[in-house]
């Protein structure tokens, strides 16, 4: 924490706070560690073995719960509520936190529940958006630049990778692995693992296509998108099942970041990945 000087500051729970920032109608246990130019709005409460970092807004109603560690210069909007005990049958009461990086934004009424004794945390990546009335459950752990549109659910242990964009109402199911670069539609119910630089989309969710806009915003070639493109035209378009279309990218693919990260998230499914559209898995037509 930043060292300070006592001349016009004020004492609050134990320690001393720049008077346009910390309002008077809050309480911050002795405890808790403050930079000293995080500013908290008024009724709102910080427990113990809380870190705020520099520069982040904590508005009103908030409540801040043990083993909150929360970066710089982030947005905490009011209602939220972090690092509440999961809501899991099997804690028993084990130390746990949550991690949220810099510059990340927590709209109202968020909720980011504390990790089990499976990862003792659940973390949030730096530059992240988490819409209004979004749930994030325990031991889960989001990468940077992420947003998750208002009121996405997710489970407990769900891993989403830099970049990725969930489109409002989602439901993400527990143990789900979400890609990197990928983006989901609104309303996705998602059960199934979402490889990386994919949209996904429709009911059963399904493969919609390489996300080539959100590449191509953010500096991908077009070389480099092509390619991941043809990677995803073996494993959708080219009639082989997931452990053949695998062997093939590995036998006829020259070795690159991208065949290799696509490979060994497929390689590391659990539950398996989601499927082309078609007439056998859904109401509607194939996806071009």
């Amino acid at each position: 924490m930043v060292t300070i000087n006592f001349a016009g500051l004020r004492l609050i729970a134990g320690f001393f706070f720049p008077d346009c920032m910390i309002h008077p109608h809050t309480y911050i246990h002795p405890n808790a560690k403050l930079a000293t130019n995080v500013k908290v709005d008024p009724f709102t409460v910080i427990h113990q073995d809380v870190e705020i970092g520099e520069g982040t807004w904590v508005g009103s109603n908030v409540t801040v719960m043990e083993g909150a560690r929360i970066g710089k210069n982030c947005r905490i909007f009011p209602g939220s509520v972090i690092a509440a005990i999961p809501q899991d049958m099997k804690f028993q009461g084990e130390y746990s936190i949550v991690i949220i990086g810099d510059n990340t934004t927590i709209r109202e009424f968020v909720t980011v529940n504390r990790g089990t004794k499976v990862k003792e945390k659940t973390e949030i990546g730096k530059n992240c958006l988490l819409m209004a009335y979004c749930h994030l459950a325990h031991d889960c752990i989001v990468g940077d630049n992420c947003i998750m549109s208002n009121n996405t659910q997710i489970a407990g242990h769900v891993t989403i990778g830099d970049w990725a964009i969930l489109g409002g109402m989602c439901a993400i199911h527990q143990f789900v692995n979400i890609g990197q670069h990928s983006m989901l539609s609104g309303g996705s119910l998602v059960g199934k693992d979402v490889p990386p630089y994919i949209k996904a989309a429709r009911n059963p969710l399904s493969y919609a296509g390489v996300n080539s806009i959100g590449m191509k915003r953010r500096g991908f070639t077009v070389e480099k998108i092509n390619h991941i493109l043809e990677i995803y035209r073996v494993i959708y378009g080219k009639g082989l099942n997931i452990s053949q279309a695998v062997e093939y990218l590995e036998e006829e693919f020259a070795a690159t970041d991208e065949r290799d990260e696509i490979v060994q998230f497929i390689r590391n499914s659990q539950r398996g990945i989601i499927k082309r559209f078609s007439k056998t898995n859904g109401d509607e037509g194939i996806v071009d």
